[in-house]
């Protein structure tokens, strides 16, 4: 970490701590002979001692004036866990509750909106994992990325709170989602696991282009895949029972039989309830947790107050130099 002064011109001053090394008119006496004189060793050490505390404790006034310090600085810590890119649909359909038969299922899902749910679980889900790095992207017609990478688990805590502003759109474009969330691992150094938690009540059927897209860029980015999938109902496919081929089959059990052709790890968590989700959500918080590299960026640290210090020690060696004087002084035949 580089040292930087904040009143770099106070520098300027400091030529005028060599002003205790100038002899004055007054410590020089004359004698006819010097070799009756016995000689003074412990003067010696205490005007040579005397002129070194004065020259460092002015330097390191005229120093700490200038406001020395370290700013911009990055710590490298390890922490565990892994590098999450949260992927929340934000679609017309996850604004709905969850109704099995024309009655409300039991838990939390039947009173509240899906995406109500979603949101306070994924809030916990947050908030457990202070050494992770989050970003936070939605989805339904166009992919919006709402908050890039960060360590700042508050900010994506804001963001989520700031998702359940208005309604989503009915259209849920997967295939352009998932590219945007792979884009924003791009250029990024590799430190730890890295993960995309997709949270959706939907599936999609992308084209051939796409897929190969989204295939050849979890491989090159080395990132897993979770899928949190919300049942609408039961009507909605069960995709860990459909053993069918993906083409002429519904948009769900299509995006599941594409992932799992991935040469990355992929996982399905398919929730009828918030019970279910939040199970889903702690298994998730016990696998990704890996040793991961964090560069944590401080504010500017400020050292000024170690120069004063130090130049208080200083004064406090020169008086004790006088001090010593003055008792060989008193000492001396």
């Amino acid at each position: 970490m580089r040292l930087d002064f904040a009143q770099p011109w106070m520098l300027l001053l400091l030529p005028l701590a060599l002003l205790p090394l100038l002899r004055r008119r007054s410590d020089t006496l004359d004698f006819p002979s010097l070799a009756w004189l016995p000689p003074d060793r412990i003067g010696r050490v205490a005007g040579f001692l005397w002129r070194g505390f004065a020259v460092a404790a002015m330097a390191s006034i005229v120093l700490g004036l200038a406001g020395p310090g370290q700013s911009g600085a990055q710590v490298q810590r390890t922490g565990r866990g892994a590098e999450i890119l949260i992927l929340m649909d934000r679609s017309s359909s996850m604004d709905a509750t969850v109704h099995t038969n024309g009655l409300p299922m039991a838990g939390r899902m039947s009173q509240e909106p899906k995406a109500k749910v979603v949101r306070d679980l994924l809030s916990d889900f947050v908030a457990r994992r202070p050494d992770n790095r989050f970003a936070f992207m939605t989805f339904s017609t166009v992919p919006i990325a709402v908050v890039p990478f960060t360590q700042k688990t508050d900010t994506v805590q804001a963001a989520l709170a700031a998702s359940a502003i208005g309604r989503g759109l009915p259209e849920t474009r997967m295939g352009v989602a998932l590219l945007a969330a792979i884009e924003e691992f791009e250029h990024r150094s590799y430190s730890g696991s890295r993960v995309i938690l997709i949270v959706s009540d939907g599936g999609a059927q992308l084209d051939e282009a796409t897929r190969r897209s989204v295939h050849a860029g979890l491989a090159r980015e080395k990132i897993g895949l979770y899928w949190i999938y919300v049942r609408s109902g039961p009507n909605s496919p069960n995709l860990n029972t459909e053993t069918a081929t993906a083409y002429g089959l519904g948009e769900e059990l299509a995006l599941h039989q594409f992932f799992k052709t991935l040469s990355t790890p992929y996982r399905l968590y398919q929730v009828d309830d918030s019970n279910a989700m939040a199970a889903a959500m702690a298994e998730i918080d016990r696998q990704q947790n890996f040793p991961l590299i964090l560069h944590e960026r401080v504010p500017r640290r400020d050292h000024g107050g170690a120069f004063y210090l130090a130049a208080m020690l200083c004064c406090a060696g020169l008086l004790a130099c006088r001090a010593l004087q003055l008792q060989s002084w008193r000492t001396s035949p």
